[in-house]
């Protein structure tokens, strides 16, 4: 299955009808225009929050699905400390893990521990293991992007500090202990909850 955020709508591709979630629509594949008309009115039509598109062969839809887009990738880092807590940053008043864009000739795995000192402040972070991808679109001077964002959990045992990068808009960081997530769904994104969900509630 992939999920794909429209900020916070998203778009599923899964082999049959995921009965079990509560989708705006069920649209089952047929052709490659017809796809490309349900995600270009998707993203006209902010009125509908979700759409399940299924099919038998989805990494063929998937493979059809990315053509529509100009890709692009980043990846951030989930850092648990010693103390057992998380950190995150508020951007755009939303709260969000670091990340950013993979640079040219650079690693997803290089990118995420960059990330993580140049938004936070901390070094001495380590990766433990790869998490979940992340996917999420958005436009620019009438371009579609898609955005895949490799995840990677860390551990630190450093300084807890607090040095937000505030010239990327990075207002606040801030460490969360686990049973502070719920608190977070109205300032969160809806990407960010499902790696909480996914990833935080297993490590």
């Amino acid at each position: 299955m992939y999920k794909v955020h429209f900020e916070n709508r998203f778009i599923v591709i899964s082999p049959e009808p995921d009965r079990v979630q509560k989708y705006g629509l069920f649209h089952k594949f047929n052709t490659t225009a017809e796809l490309y008309k349900l995600i270009s009115d998707f993203q006209a039509n902010t009125e509908i929050n979700s759409i399940n598109i299924y099919g038998h062969n989805i990494k063929h839809i998937w493979k059809i699905f990315r053509i529509y887009f100009t890709e692009v990738g980043a990846a951030g880092g989930l850092v648990k400390h010693t103390s057992g807590k998380f950190l995150f940053i508020e951007k755009r008043g939303k709260l969000d893990l670091p990340k950013g864009h993979i640079e040219e000739g650079e690693s997803p795995e290089d990118c995420a521990v960059r990330e993580v000192h140049e938004e936070c402040g901390i070094s001495g972070h380590r990766i433990v293991k790869p998490l979940e991808p992340s996917y999420h679109t958005y436009s620019w001077e009438g371009i579609s992007y898609l955005k895949k964002t490799s995840w990677y959990l860390m551990d630190y045992n450093g300084t807890m500090a607090i040095e937000p990068q505030i010239n990327e808009g990075i207002t606040k960081v801030e460490w969360l202990a686990p049973d502070e997530l719920s608190k977070i769904k109205g300032t969160a994104w809806l990407s960010l909850m499902d790696l909480i969900h996914v990833s935080i509630m297993k490590v």
